[in-house]
Order: structure tokens, then C-alpha cells, then sequence
């Protein structure tokens, strides 16, 4: 018998009990993975389970998202006690004898949203009461060839099918961040939208230009095959930013202001947390003045295409191999088509038309070779003031107006201001499931037209607010589609409509009180900082902007050696 003295000495001499803990990974020679008793044992070993799920939809891709969530014990890497479910009626399956279609509806290629590069427009500098930004013109049209590749051939693309699981696409900023700007403030967009400051509907101070009568016959629905052809009409017109102009500096030197910009600036940061690209807005602060500026040649004078979409234009580097329908390509045929847009849908007639109190301030007759386009210049002065100021704060803005109309009813003349839609492809990548506008706009204008809505949120939220600003009546959008699919610099007018644009914003969920209010905050930003220039730039990648202090002779190099450049070629 063993006695119990014996088993006594048999025990270890330090403090502890049971079995001895060791570090080795080994059991008699054979490696183990560390094991939890809150675990479950499952199969020791399973050879089907792998090469079942890989046959599915997804390949090795769907093999790894259903299993990369599993939680590991122990050695970081899958257990090898987790339990699978068995799917005993995996291997049973229903004989069907009826006949199924297996057409299925295609929508072109997929892709994700991109936009590279800033995309220069043609710009033409003029005289006039100094050297102003001509737009529009031929504006670079090239005739290209189209790839129908992906159109009604091919399986077509589920919207919304593996979108999550799309690799970060990266885009260029609308400037280049140089190493000496600091960066000042970064604002989110989430933020953006909780802001909110009331606003009158603003006072007119001074109005220039002149408006031609729009051309009612192209409010009615066209005839089949009888469309009319888009023109290239040749008039002069300007985008002059807000430090060149001669108006806002007299109004500036009067002190009428506080703040100086254009609409089409305004209307970008109002707008702010609708905008995917990039852009940027040059802000300078000359004692208690601030002037919010473009760059020449910048991403706001460029109408973008179908920049909201979920699915947007592809650039040639992520695997689109249609050149004309590039991002930047179709943001300039949109450019073009709207300034000849503008031009072809009034009635040219120098003894009816509606003149403002002054002339074009930009327009020199000895200079100019072109005769002046349809254009008014309303300069309206807004109050955004809060009750806390000491002293009231104004902002002074320059509205466009585009042509002028007959109130059927009244016989009032109605303000307008004209834009218009372009349709590319609605097969074609990019496209963002729009309608074929030849057969869907007239039976369901409806539909279209929620569709740009969805697509181009920010285009339309901008120019809903520049026909607010400039108390525009009516703004006519109008539908532009290619002759051909292949041909970008060939377009047909399907039609137009009027909107009221108050009416209009509310149907798009458009608060200008909350653009107001971007408005105030950014302003009041630049108010809490040192005289200087400042470059508010939205981030191609992330819904955010950012502040950023630059040297004072920023972009002014650039524009000198332009114009140096422009010099050399006159000579």
C-alpha cells in the first residue's frame, strides 16, 4: 500500500496545483491552437465547406467577407473549433421545367465616382474697362470616337450590388496644395447642414446690361424628328471675378459693404454640402472688406455632369475608354451648351428689348468684334446681421440675369434666367439611370426630370439659387441631347421648361437659410484672422473644406506668366 506520507512527497514544492503550465505549443510532438472552454467543438477537420462556398457568386472575394468577421481565440487566426452550420439541403434541389427569360436589364458598365484634374474652359481676354473673362465660344469641341461597349450587350450592372466593397477612388483637388499654406480650420459637411440664419430677399442697388425677349415657340413640345439643331452663336459675354470688377470696387470704395462676391461663388459655398469635386474660392481681407474670388479658369466655371450620381463618369484611368465621355470632357460640352443655349433661345432685336439703367460695364464697342449677348448685371445688397453685432454686416452680390418675357396673363415683363440639361448616353456608363429623353420627355417629364434631380443635385441646387438671388421670376431648364451618342459637339433642344424657382427649391429640399447661415460662418471665420489671402477648398476625396492661409501673391505669378505666354503668341 501506498502510504500517505509518500503521496505528500510526491507533490511539487512551489505553491501551486494541478497539471504544470508550460509555454510549449506542443502535445507529444503534435502542435495544438490555444482552445477556450466557452468554445464550442465543431468538425475537426471539414473538406467540402471551402470549395462549396467558393463555386458561389463571389469567388475566393465572397469566401473571405463570410468568414473575416469571425471572432479568434488565441492565435489570430481562424478557429479551428468554431462551429459551421450544417446546410444539410444544400445538395437537394427542385426540378423546374418552365422556361425563363434570361434577358436581363443592363445599364451599362459599372464604376464608382471620380473626377481628376481641374478641366481648363476656353478662355478669350478682352478689353473693356479693363481685362475681363470672356466665356463660352466653340470651346475646344473635338470629334472623337464612342465605345458602345457595355450598352444593351453584355449582363448590364444591379445598382448598389458590391458597392461597398469598391476600392477607394481617389481624385485630384481643384488646386495644388503648396507646402507653405497652413491650414487654418477644417469644417465637415454634417456641420455645414445644421446651420440656419434668416435673411431678407435682399435690395436692388444698381442694375447694368440689357435683356432680349425669350423665344416662347421653343416651350412647346417638338415634332418628331423635326428637333432643332443646337447652334454655335458667337456673343460676347463675361464671368468676371469679384476683385476685377469695376462696379464692386466703386461700391466698396462708398462702404455700401461689408462683403463682395458673385453668384455663381455664392451659390457654390451655399450649396457646399451637395458638391462630390473639388473646388476652391480665394478670400481676401483688406482691413474690414472681404472679397470672396475665383482663379481663372477654376471648377466654378465649369458645369459639371452628373457629379451626384451613384454611379458618376469614369476617368480614363479607372477603365472608362470612352474619351468624350470623361468627366472633364463632359463637363466642358455642358459648359459650351449652355452658353449657346442662352443665345439661340432669345429673339435678337435692337428695337425690342429690355434695357437696364446703365450699360454693360464690361463691354468695349471698339474692342469687341462680336456683338454683346443677353445679359443683365443686377448688383443686390443682403443683410446678415445677427442681433449680437454692434455694427450691421452686408454683403453685396452681382446676380446675372439671362432674358426677359411677357407675362401671358398681366403682360408684366418677367425676369428669366436660362439654363440648360444635357443628356450623353443614357446607355452608357455614367449615365446614372437616366431616361431616354427622346421617348420619356414629354409622356413622363416627371420622371426626367427627378432623375437630373437625384443626378445633379448640385448643378440645379446653384442654379436655383442664382435665379433667387437675382429675383428671376421664371428659370427655364432646357433638355440637350447629342444628335448622336458618338458625337459631342453635334446637339438637338428636345424642349424646355419654366419653374418658379422658390417652388423649385422646395421640391429639391433646397434651405437657403442654411446656405445663409455657411455664409455667415465662413465670413466669420475670415473676420477672426489677420489681413491677408485665404483659400477655402473642398476636399476631393471627403465631405469637408478646408481653410487654408496662403502667401499674398498667390495665383497672381500664374496669371503674369499667362499673359506673358498670350503676349509672345500676339507678337
Amino acid at each position: 500500500m501506498v502510504s500517505l506520507s509518500n503521496i505528500v512527497n510526491a507533490l511539487p514544492s512551489d505553491e501551486t496545483w494541478g497539471p504544470p503550465t508550460t509555454t510549449d505549443a506542443l502535445v507529444d510532438g503534435v502542435p495544438y491552437a490555444p482552445y477556450s472552454k466557452g468554445d464550442k467543438l465543431g468538425r475537426m477537420a471539414d473538406w467540402t465547406s471551402e470549395g462549396k462556398d467558393r463555386e458561389g457568386r463571389g469567388g475566393r472575394q465572397q469566401y473571405n467577407r463570410n468568414y473575416r468577421d469571425q471572432q479568434v481565440y488565441g492565435a489570430g487566426t481562424s478557429s479551428l473549433f468554431a462551429v459551421q452550420i450544417a446546410e444539410d439541403e444544400s445538395s437537394f434541389s427542385v426540378v423546374d421545367n418552365t422556361r425563363t427569360s434570361t434577358k436581363t436589364r443592363g445599364f451599362g458598365r459599372g464604376g464608382g465616382t471620380v473626377f481628376r484634374g481641374r478641366g481648363r474652359g476656353v478662355r478669350d481676354q478682352r478689353g473693356g474697362r479693363g481685362t475681363f473673362q470672356r466665356v463660352g465660344g466653340r470651346g475646344g469641341q473635338q470629334n472623337t470616337y464612342y465605345d458602345n461597349r457595355g450598352g444593351r450587350g453584355g449582363r448590364g450592372r444591379r445598382f448598389g450590388w458590391k458597392d461597398y466593397d469598391k476600392p477607394q477612388r481617389n481624385r485630384d483637388s481643384s488646386v495644388n496644395i503648396k507646402p507653405d499654406w497652413q491650414m487654418l480650420e477644417e469644417i465637415d459637411f454634417n456641420r455645414l447642414a445644421k446651420l440656419n440664419l434668416e435673411t431678407s430677399n435682399g435690395e436692388d442697388i444698381e442694375s447694368y446690361g440689357f435683356l432680349y425677349y425669350y423665344d416662347r415657340s421653343y416651350d412647346k413640345p417638338p415634332v418628331k424628328n423635326t428637333e432643332r439643331k443646337l447652334n454655335v452663336v458667337d456673343r460676347a459675354a463675361y464671368n468676371v471675378t469679384t476683385s476685377q470688377d469695376p462696379i464692386i470696387h466703386e461700391l466698396a470704395e462708398k462702404d455700401e459693404a461689408t462683403i463682395f462676391a458673385t453668384d455663381s461663388i455664392l451659390s457654390m459655398l451655399m450649396c457646399a454640402p451637395r458638391s462630390v469635386y473639388s473646388w476652391d474660392i480665394v478670400i481676401t481681407r483688406q482691413g474690414d472688406r472681404i472679397f470672396l474670388d475665383k482663379r481663372d479658369g477654376s471648377a466654378l466655371d465649369m458645369v459639371s455632369v452628373n457629379e451626384n450620381a451613384a454611379d458618376a463618369p469614369l476617368e480614363a484611368s479607372e477603365g472608362n475608354k470612352d474619351s468624350i465621355n470623361f468627366p472633364g470632357a463632359l463637363a466642358l460640352e455642358a459648359t459650351f451648351i449652355n452658353h449657346n443655349f442662352v443665345n439661340q433661345t432669345v429673339m435678337e432685336s435692337d428695337t425690342s428689348k429690355f434695357e437696364m439703367p446703365q450699360e454693360n460695364p464690361f463691354y468695349n464697342p471698339s474692342e469687341e468684334t462680336e456683338p454683346l449677348a443677353s445679359k443683365a448685371y443686377k448688383y443686390r445688397r443682403f443683410d446678415l446681421s445677427l442681433e449680437k453685432d454692434e455694427n450691421p454686416l452686408h454683403l453685396i452680390v452681382r446676380t446675372e440675369l439671362d432674358a426677359v418675357m411677357k407675362n401671358n396673363i398681366s403682360g408684366d415683363d418677367q425676369l428669366l434666367t436660362v439654363k440648360a440639361l444635357n443628356e450623353f448616353d443614357h446607355k452608357a456608363q455614367g449615365s446614372g439611370g437616366a431616361l431616354d429623353w427622346r421617348t420619356k420627355l414629354t409622356s413622363q417629364r416627371g420622371a426626367v426630370v427627378a432623375t437630373e434631380m437625384k443626378n445633379n443635385s448640385c448643378k440645379l441646387a446653384r442654379w436655383t439659387v442664382q435665379s433667387i438671388l437675382a429675383r428671376a421670376d421664371v428659370m427655364k431648364l432646357g433638355f440637350v441631347s447629342r444628335t448622336s451618342p458618338k458625337l459631342n459637339d453635334r446637339h438637338v433642344i428636345l424642349g424646355v421648361v419654366g419653374y418658379d424657382p422658390r417652388k423649385f427649391a422646395e421640391q429639391m429640399n433646397l434651405n437657403l437659410n442654411n446656405g445663409w447661415g455657411i455664409v455667415r460662418t465662413i465670413v466669420d471665420m475670415v473676420r477672426g484672422m489677420k489681413d491677408g489671402k485665404y483659400v477655402l477648398v473642398k476636399d476631393p476625396n471627403k465631405s469637408l473644406l478646408r481653410l487654408y492661409e496662403v502667401p499674398a501673391g498667390t495665383f497672381e505669378e500664374a496669371e503674369g506668366e499667362e499673359e506673358e505666354i498670350q503676349d509672345g503668341e500676339g507678337e
